[in-house]
């Protein structure tokens, strides 16, 4: 059981390094279309820090894992929050921005994975 938390808490960790990043930062098309879309700057680089900091947490958590299972968690509720503000955003129904929209649809039973495997694995 430890082997397989160990490998999706490395997947997901890559996966919210690799997104939070350009948030944090403000840089590139991810974050200029999040503020062009409604939210302000701020709100981006602190999803993005979530992002990141979770990431972090996964990582460490692979040693510790009260600390892996708590950002596991905490990745379950940003990917809701995403999948929240793209329904609002009507991103679904839309051919041309639903394939970025399904993204957190697709981490979010991986996240929840995360965290029972890394519970099961204490």
């Amino acid at each position: 059981m430890y082997t397989a938390a160990v490998i999706l808490s490395v997947l997901l960790a890559l996966v919210f390094l690799a997104a939070g990043a350009p948030k944090v930062r403000l840089k590139g098309p991810v974050p200029e279309g999040l503020i062009h879309k409604g939210l302000g700057s701020g709100l981006v680089r602190c999803v993005g820090i979530a992002e990141v900091g979770a990431a972090v947490g996964l990582g460490v958590g692979i040693w510790w894992q009260p600390l892996g299972i708590a950002a596991a968690a905490g990745t379950v509720v940003v990917l809701i929050g995403a999948i929240g503000f793209h329904v609002k955003k009507g991103e679904y129904g839309d051919s041309a921005t639903r394939n970025a929209a399904v993204t957190p649809i697709v981490l979010l039973p991986v996240a929840v994975a995360t965290a029972l495997t890394l519970a099961a694995s204490l």
